[in-house]
């Protein structure tokens, strides 16, 4: 329903969650290299255990390569500076949830890039600096699949 999109992920039981999220709700993963890790790391392949193998994982060069190849029906990043709540989003099936890496998020050039059509945020805590990157995917697959009454579920 929804192509989830981590931009150089580096922390491997997060994406391992992230898989085990992705499974669980029928959205697929999509990475974009440089991974901070291989797929086939202990941590990650415990923290998504045997979801692993129905989560629909492809890997991507780039973030371009990404775009060439899915042709998503938006591209929406999630940034701590976005222009709006993720919760004002009007999520469409076939829409691109663009995350950043766990240490710095989102580079400038890929906030910038022409690829994207909205950049939002999570609400925190002024404070605050992130949430940890599986939860704020969890966050938004949820709200997104929520506004389709959690189509395919039970």
């Amino acid at each position: 329903m929804f192509e989830v999109v981590l931009y150089r992920p580096e922390i491997p039981p997060n994406t391992g969650n992230i898989m085990r999220l992705c499974a669980n709700t029928g959205s697929r993963l999509h990475l974009i290299h440089p991974l901070g890790f291989e797929l086939e790391n202990t941590k990650l392949r415990r923290a998504g255990l045997d979801y692993r193998d129905w989560a629909d994982v492809r890997e991507h060069a780039s973030l371009e390569a990404f775009v060439d190849s899915v042709s998503p029906a938006r591209l929406i990043a999630f940034t701590r500076d976005g222009d709006g709540r993720y919760s004002d989003v009007d999520y469409q099936p076939g829409d691109a949830l663009l995350f950043g890496p766990e240490s710095d998020g989102l580079p400038d050039d890929v906030l910038e890039s022409s690829l994207l059509d909205q950049r939002v945020r999570i609400p925190m805590l002024p404070r605050s600096r992130s949430l940890n990157l599986s939860n704020a995917v969890a966050v938004v697959v949820f709200e997104a699949w929520k506004r389709h009454d959690f189509s395919g579920g039970i």
